[in-house]
């Protein structure tokens, strides 16, 4: 391969494929080499000098898995091609910038579908895989109350409450991305091939599984953590006492998202999770979109009519360049400082001072969590 974005994507790939090297590790790796084909080369003496890398790892980089990870990459990327299949690493600007946040998020992300994954409003809707008629009514409910804001839907494409939470999105318009926890060409359950495939056209399909990857039960909750870090807020439909959906409520609140619970009857087996993370304050009840609007500040884009407003006219005359940069971002929806720090490639001290200047005139407000929008 010539030197062009193809190999520097081969290489990235390929280091994310070799045995016991996870996303933190690969950005360790990353950090050190300067870029994926950098780390590739160096030789194993230097490779022992990078915090947390062993002598497991030192072989794998340097012996036959590095032969056999270059030709599974390479494999990957003719796979890709054929078939309208995105490969986002972490340094990608494609890659879901909310997921950037996390700690622990993946270095690779296979995707295929037509979704902006970086929409300005994503919500994700979980729940247990017994649904009951309650939980599906109250999950097509739900999704009716999302129509004004036009969000992305998120969820595991799984049995129950994940499945009608795609379907009624699909119903209503509203894209809706399935996170998986196999590879993109292992659709499972299979029983959900004809929705993921309409999924592809409103939508779309996520994993950080390589193709190939079976449903191996250890995938469901890193899925999960794709999920949460993918989304504005989770809203937990119905949920057992243990399960995925709960799972998924827990790591939603570790990233400091926000997380609502559907409340059930007493007594229901369906709902006891529901209700437990509202009795323990970790979840906001939900009763109706009121709530979710005004948890994610949601209702600060609609008039009182319900229909979005429309984007202020801004003159760039009026702002410095870098000012007039901030919120032409800011256009699109609120946003994370260390984002606009990201997007517009500017320090974040210089945006955080920018934005200060910017708020006492009454062109950005501030939000909790370090979050600004225009007024």
């Amino acid at each position: 391969m010539s030197i062009s974005t193809d190999e520097l994507l081969f290489h990235e790939v390929a280091l994310t494929l070799f045995p016991g090297v996870g996303p933190q590790l690969t950005r360790q790796l990353m950090s050190y080499g300067g870029s994926a084909k950098n780390v590739l080369m160096l030789p194993p003496g230097k490779l022992r000098k990078i915090p947390g890398v062993g002598p497991a790892t030192v072989a794998a980089l340097t012996g036959a898995a590095r032969t056999a990870a270059l030709h599974q990459a390479e494999a990957s990327l003719k796979k890709a091609a054929a078939e309208g299949i995105e490969l986002l690493f972490y340094t990608s600007r494609r890659y879901p910038s909310r997921l950037k946040q996390i700690p622990d998020a993946p270095a690779l992300l296979y995707y295929q579908g037509t979704a902006d994954l970086n929409q300005s409003k994503t919500l994700a809707i979980v729940g247990t895989r017994q649904a009951t008629d309650y939980g599906r009514a109250q999950t097509e409910l739900l999704v009716q109350g999302l129509l004004p804001h036009r969000p992305l839907v998120v969820s595991g494409l799984a049995y129950g409450i994940d499945i009608v939470a795609h379907r009624a999105a699909l119903h209503e318009g509203l894209e809706t991305v399935g996170v998986m926890a196999t590879g993109l060409d292992v659709i499972y359950p299979h029983a959900h091939r004809k929705t993921a495939e309409k999924m592809l056209t409103q939508g779309g399909l996520l994993t950080e599984f390589p193709f190939g990857t079976p449903p191996d039960r250890y995938n469901f909750p890193a899925r999960n953590r794709i999920i949460a870090g993918l989304s504005d807020g989770t809203v937990v439909v119905e949920a057992a006492k243990k399960g995925g959906a709960l799972i998924t409520a827990e790591i939603a609140l570790s990233y400091n998202r926000d997380v609502l619970a559907i409340p059930g009857n007493l007594g229901s087996p369906a709902s006891e999770g529901c209700n437990a993370l509202i009795r323990n304050n970790k979840a906001a009840l939900y009763s109706e979109p009121r709530d979710l609007e005004e948890l994610l500040n949601w209702d600060e884009a609609l008039h009182p009519t319900g229909k979005p407003r429309s984007a202020p006219t801004l003159d760039a005359a009026d702002f410095t360049a870098e000012e007039f940069q901030i919120l032409t971002v800011l256009t699109a929806g609120e946003e994370l400082l260390d984002n606009l720090s990201w997007k517009t490639q500017l320090p974040v001290h210089q945006v955080a001072s920018l934005l200060l200047g910017l708020e006492f005139r009454g062109v950005v407000k501030a939000l909790p969590g370090k979050k600004f929008r225009l007024p």
